[in-house]
């Protein structure tokens, strides 16, 4: 719950930046430090300026200089100084020294806490606009073990001093979010754009630590970011913990497989090994070097009513997550948009797999008529890079397959489509299992649905077991029907 804090008074204005500031200078509990590196001490100056902040603020700093900055949180593996293991350093390192130089018997009731971001703002030519980690550590108990949150986040703006003043805002937000929003993780998500617009920043990753959040799933969180459209895709491993896209795909080669996963079937997984073994012999592939990622368009999550189902989006995830894999939530509906994601962190070449009936769709020219270029330019965009297409095979109702030698495009788009395959840009998937090729995921999810049995075997070892346990897709719900 959020905390009702001793000495609070009432502001009543709306929740401008000033407001919120000047409600935490004049909470009493509210203690901490401010050390931000890269673009000012933006944050701390909205404090400042809102007054009362003596009572809030027990120190603001700024280690520009990278040998005082070493010399204060260490150096780090990397030598960089704009990465989340340096921004935790500065967390817990400024948390650390309060703790030893402010005498508990003396504040009983403080509530202790230390802000950081370090970033890098827009470079001269313009070039790169610029990024940075920001994070808050804190307590809502002076009882209790420290929280945490922490936010990467892509500027928008082409001016540093907007820049500067963005982060300044978007830093506030997250202090007050952390002590008045942090019964309810999603509004304090959304409330980070508080102020602020699309136009200015991006926020591609959050996570949650701590006592005071540990039921929140990091995974629910990143789809808020997309949900509220403060990015256009998030990225989680297994362990649940968002990924920051960027740092895993950063020069890699990408296996990519778009599906809807619900469930993860047998017929999912074969395409992954068969295609992956098919990657990793490609030359200029190191498997060493390779990231795969499973993929799910927004539009998939979508239910009827037109609102993202969280709680069928929670029940892929975790199964993805069981697998070991790296699950992408992505808003491109289209795979020319995908490649080019992928394109702006990584040249090396790329991978991806799909069964013959959605390569179908990537030859309808319907998907590309809001581009000035139609579907010309989205292949200029999507095969433009070092790509290839591996395409699983489709079993037909007359139980005959459909590879890509056979299969049929509309008359316009053969010739397009006879220019790839030839050019050796869609490869066929040959060393397929042809005993689970009438495995679909809409059949299995009807079976579990329906409280039918047999549709356990047709799934990966293991996630039957998991669907059964954690009730997913509504299996509790069957059973008790019938």
């Amino acid at each position: 719950m959020a905390i009702s804090l001793k000495g609070d008074q009432e502001i009543t204005s709306a929740p401008t930046t000033k407001s919120k500031a000047l409600r935490t200078n004049l909470n009493s509990d509210i203690y901490g430090t401010f050390a931000e590196i890269g673009a000012g001490q933006e944050t701390a100056r909205n404090f400042f300026r809102s007054g009362a902040a003596s009572g809030t603020i027990a120190k603001a700093m700024s280690a520009y200089d990278k040998d005082f900055s070493d010399a204060i949180y260490g150096i780090e593996e990397d030598k960089r100084y704009v990465t989340q293991p340096r921004l935790k350093k500065m967390l817990r390192h400024e948390i650390d020294l309060m703790e030893d130089r402010l005498s508990r018997s003396k504040h009983p009731d403080k509530l202790f806490f230390s802000y950081a971001n370090t970033v890098t703002t827009i470079d001269f030519a313009k070039k790169f606009k610029g990024h940075g980690w920001i994070g808050i550590r804190f307590q809502l108990d002076p009882l209790e073990d420290y929280n945490e949150i922490i936010v990467h986040i892509r500027f928008k703006e082409i001016d540093t001093r907007l820049q500067q003043e963005t982060l300044g805002t978007l830093g506030v937000n997250l202090i007050y979010g952390a002590f008045y929003l942090n019964d309810n993780p999603k509004e304090l998500v959304k409330s980070l754009y508080d102020n602020l617009s699309n136009d200015q920043l991006e926020i591609d990753m959050i996570n949650f630590s701590g006592p005071r959040f540990m039921y929140v799933d990091n995974r629910l969180m990143s789809l808020q970011l997309l949900k509220n459209g403060m990015t256009n895709a998030v990225m989680f491993g297994p362990d649940g913990n968002n990924l920051l896209p960027a740092q895993v795909l950063y020069k890699k080669n990408i296996l990519a497989f778009r599906g809807s996963f619900r469930p993860v079937t047998k017929v999912n997984m074969d395409m992954y090994e068969k295609s992956y073994e098919m990657f990793i012999n490609e030359n200029k592939v190191q498997k060493e070097k390779t990231q795969v990622v499973f993929e799910i368009t927004l539009s998939n999550l979508r239910a009827s009513g037109g609102e993202i189902d969280e709680q069928d989006f929670m029940d892929r995830a975790r199964l993805l997550c069981s697998l070991g894999q790296t699950v992408l939530i992505s808003n491109f509906q289209e795979y020319y948009k995908l490649v080019e994601y992928f394109n702006l962190y990584s040249k090396n070449r790329m991978g991806l797999a799909m069964g013959i009936n959605n390569l179908i769709d990537i030859f309808d020219e319907k998907y590309y008529r809001h581009l000035s270029g139609g579907i010309l330019e989205a292949f200029g965009k999507l095969f433009y890079k070092d790509l290839k297409v591996y395409l699983y095979p489709m079993l037909n109702e007359n139980k005959t397959m459909t590879t890509s030698d056979d299969l049929k495009v509309h008359p316009r788009m053969k010739e397009l489509y006879k220019f790839f395959k030839n050019n050796g840009k869609l490869v066929d998937i040959n060393n397929f299992d042809k005993e689970i090729l009438d495995i679909f995921s809409r059949t299995v999810l009807k079976m579990i649905v329906n409280g039918e049995e047999g549709w356990e075997e047709m799934l990966p070892e293991g996630i039957a077991e998991t669907i059964k346990q954690k009730r997913l897709f509504g299996y509790s719900r069957s059973r008790i029907r019938k």
